[in-house]
């Protein structure tokens, strides 16, 4: 008998951070943006991945943008707290305040000044998962963190913690996403663009909207897609993402934010493509550029028009 999913196989939207010239947090731009991805591309959305920023904010940061979620937040929203820290602590400690203002759904990644043994690996759940029953969690199992969990590791943890949930996998390298798949079918896979069309009409699994963070109906139309016209979307993405790296790379931009926060830019053309530092972010002159040189049907106009 196949054993039901824990989390539904949603798309989920990350939700970044407008930064100031003073790199001052900037929360009537964020309200708008949570509201509108909310209305126009899904109800799930998340804070403080790695396009996030949320291995940089201080907790005093933390505590401001999250409260600020809490109030732009819709009735139906379905939303979700990274957390990213070398601290286990720091973990704890934003859980714990999170949890205070009603948040039950988290995404958890490993501390990486060193990569975790199988039994700090064991302790990590136990002190998270474990120790916070009334909520559920999303492991982002991603090589920074310096230890990748296969999936004989996820069929271990998730038979020890009922409330750890869900996987996410970015990254363009779809080899052994299969084997997480079937090692733990009980929890959710969420993959970005790349991972979601390669596996997506194989498995169930989630969408992550990386390429398509600022393209809320292009989104919705590739989570429903399967078969052709899911490849030929995919095929879509791929050759904008080869025009964003082109635009990008140059820059000496390399953190994840620095992607989305251009793609974001579709819809919010005031977003600023700050990072905090000392990340380096692409010049708003890039912008521009970028639009004339991304592939016309990426943008929805004919060739040649302006």
């Amino acid at each position: 008998m196949t054993r039901p999913k824990r989390y539904p196989a949603a798309l989920l939207a990350t939700c970044l951070i407008p930064w100031t010239p003073d790199y001052a947090f900037d929360a009537p731009l964020f309200t708008r943006v949570v509201q509108r991805l909310a209305r126009d591309m899904t109800p799930h959305l998340y804070l403080f991945g790695t396009a996030g920023e949320g291995y940089a904010i201080t907790d005093r940061q933390f505590e401001s943008i999250v409260s600020t979620f809490h109030r732009a937040l819709p009735a139906d929203a379905v939303p979700m707290i990274g957390v990213i820290s070398l601290s286990l602590g720091t973990i704890i400690e934003r859980i714990e305040f999170s949890r205070t203002l009603g948040f039950r759904d988290f995404q958890i990644s490993f501390p990486s000044w060193g990569a975790l043994t199988d039994v700090e690996v064991d302790r990590f759940f136990a002190a998270t998962c474990g120790a916070f029953p009334d909520c559920r969690f999303l492991h982002y199992n991603l090589p920074r963190t310096k230890r990748v969990l296969a999936g004989s590791d996820y069929a271990r943890l998730a038979a020890r913690h009922p409330n750890l949930v869900a996987i996410k996998i970015g990254g363009t390298d779809t080899t052994g996403l299969s084997e997480v798949l079937e090692s733990a079918p009980e929890l959710q896979c969420f993959f970005v663009e790349y991972g979601y069309a390669a596996m997506r009409d194989q498995h169930e699994c989630g969408l992550i909207a990386a390429m398509s963070a600022g393209k809320p109906a292009w989104a919705r139309k590739f989570h429903a897609a399967r078969g052709a016209p899911l490849a030929a979307m995919f095929d879509e993405a791929q050759a904008a993402h080869a025009v964003l790296k082109a635009h990008v790379i140059p820059t000496g931009a390399h953190m994840d934010g620095a992607f989305d926060k251009l793609n974001l830019k579709l819809i919010f053309p005031e977003f600023p493509l700050r990072l905090l530092p000392p990340y380096t972010a692409p010049d708003e002159s890039v912008f521009d550029p970028l639009i004339a040189a991304f592939p016309p049907s990426w943008l929805n106009r004919k060739p040649g028009s302006p």
